[in-house]
């Protein structure tokens, strides 16, 4: 909407004489065209590797600017990334940063080639989908054809509700894989997992997983999601690789490929 516009447009003349700064890149509802009369303008403020390190290093990494100022209710959310940040952005990203720049316009900038790295950003290889697919899948095993299973042994409410949603999660993160769809965040799951194709039967399981974690739901979920692997996937291999993805990612350098 043309007030955005308006916002967007005077947050960029405030900043671009700034020491350091080097781009806005408009994300979000506004950059998607989905905006409401009220939403707010997201952006990444693009500044070079010296202020980008003096900013966080006293804990700056996101704040919000010209509140009120623009229309009633409007602010600037403002995330603060650098050239190097959107470099490593395009090997190491999490989801949610990736699903971030989905959409994304630059409002200005002074970085050649900043429209090829937005897109790097949010496109992975086909092959990674893949491996996702397959990393998900042995999380949901685990989760629910053992956790989920020995809460059940145990009379654990608390480990049978968590093992039903990471299985949950685990099952839409699968399916959003197999169809080369990136997860903004966990509160966007339940409605993004209904864009996406899945198995018959699988959301009706799903959905009853997630209300009630019972281990007869959970079996038809698991058997559901493997016709979404690109590959068999035999139980050693679903182990080292839940083990491999999870609980040895502090050794590897990455995270739990729930957070991916």
């Amino acid at each position: 909407m043309q007030h955005q516009e308006d916002a967007l447009a005077a947050y960029v003349d405030a900043v671009r004489a700034e020491d350091g700064a080097l781009a806005v890149i408009l994300v979000g509802s506004v950059a998607q065209g989905r905006e409401r009369e009220g939403s707010d303008v997201d952006v990444y403020y693009v500044v070079d590797e010296e202020r980008f390190d003096a900013e966080t290093a006293a804990g700056r990494f996101a704040w919000v600017d010209r509140w009120g100022l623009d229309y009633p209710g409007s602010y600037i959310d403002v995330k603060l990334a650098s050239p190097a940040y959107l470099a490593r952005a395009i090997e190491s990203a999490d989801d949610p940063t990736r699903a971030s720049f989905l959409g994304a316009r630059i409002a200005w900038s002074a970085v050649p080639g900043l429209d090829e790295t937005i897109r790097r950003i949010v496109e992975l290889p086909a092959g990674a989908w893949d491996e996702r697919v397959r990393s998900h899948v042995a999380q949901a095993r685990l989760y629910g054809g053992y956790f989920l299973r020995q809460a059940v042994e145990r009379g654990d409410e608390f480990l049978r509700r968590h093992a039903g949603l990471h299985l949950a999660l685990a099952a839409a993160r699968a399916a959003l894989a197999a169809s080369h769809v990136l997860m903004p965040g966990p509160k966007y799951i339940s409605a993004l997992v209904r864009t996406v194709d899945t198995p018959r039967g699988f959301l009706e399981a799903w959905d009853r997983v997630v209300s009630d974690p019972r281990l007869e739901d959970a079996e038809v979920l698991l058997r559901l999601l493997e016709e979404l692997l690109p590959a068999p996937l035999a139980p050693d291999e679903a182990l080292s690789t839940f083990i491999r993805d999870n609980e040895l990612a502090w050794l590897r350098g990455t995270v739990p490929a729930e957070f991916w």
